[in-house]
């Protein structure tokens, strides 16, 4: 079984996707930094804010562009 996420997670997910099409990619972990990067989850110190959400919404895009390429 799969996770079933929130529809905020996913509309997120889809606006960076959409914004930043040839930034993202497959890989969760460049996921995540891009997403820390583009979105307000990061502080001016560059600390992570909210660690779990920039997750989420990385693990999502993650899996977006997996079923994308298949």
């Amino acid at each position: 079984m799969g996770n079933i996420r929130p529809s905020f997670i996913k509309s997120r997910a889809l606006r960076l996707v959409e914004n930043y099409p040839d930034q993202f990619t497959d890989d969760f972990d460049t996921n995540k930094e891009l997403v820390g990067r583009f979105t307000d989850l990061v502080d001016e110190d560059g600390n992570v804010m909210n660690k779990r959400m920039r997750n989420w919404i990385a693990g999502y895009i993650t899996r977006y562009k997996q079923r994308r390429e298949d």
